[in-house]
């Protein structure tokens, strides 16, 4: 009996000394998981160029009130989160979505899309490109190809 006791006993202490550190472990780095897919928005699966070494591209894009993007597609695979404002994107015969402020999603790679800022507040968009040397993180379609990138 005495060595039962002597097993829970230790069992209590190793609990409640170790205890306090894996707490202290979880709130020094908290995490919010934004996004964990294998898909883009509209159900594509994620695929990596594979043109050269790898290579990412962190930008901020902004889109002023009432303006749009150009059509467009992503060669590589882009996370996107929205710091600021919403927008509306255009997919096509896919249908539109309309991203807030704090939401993440990968976009579109393969489906031609248009973004809107309807709003009028600027919309500003941490953008992640996961893309490779030799391969563009955006290619205007046809139709675009004298305007100006997004």
């Amino acid at each position: 009996m005495l060595k039962l006791l002597s097993s829970f006993a230790l069992l209590v202490f190793l609990i409640l000394t170790c205890a306090p550190h894996r707490v202290w472990a979880q709130q020094a780095y908290p995490t919010v998981d934004l996004l964990a897919t294998s898909n883009t928005v509209v159900g594509e699966a994620l695929r990596y160029p594979t043109s050269g070494p790898a290579k990412v591209t962190v930008s901020i894009v902004t889109i002023l009130p009432g303006a749009n993007t150009v059509l467009h597609r992503h060669p590589a695979p882009l996370v996107a989160y929205i710091l600021e404002g919403e927008m509306s994107v255009d997919y096509g015969e896919k249908g539109q979505k309309v991203f807030r402020k704090g939401d993440a999603l990968v976009e579109a790679m393969d489906v031609p899309h248009r973004g809107m800022n309807h709003g009028s507040s600027p919309v500003k968009i941490l953008a992640v490109y996961l893309g490779a040397e030799g391969t563009a993180n955006v290619a205007l379609e046809p139709s675009t190809s004298g305007m100006v990138k997004p």
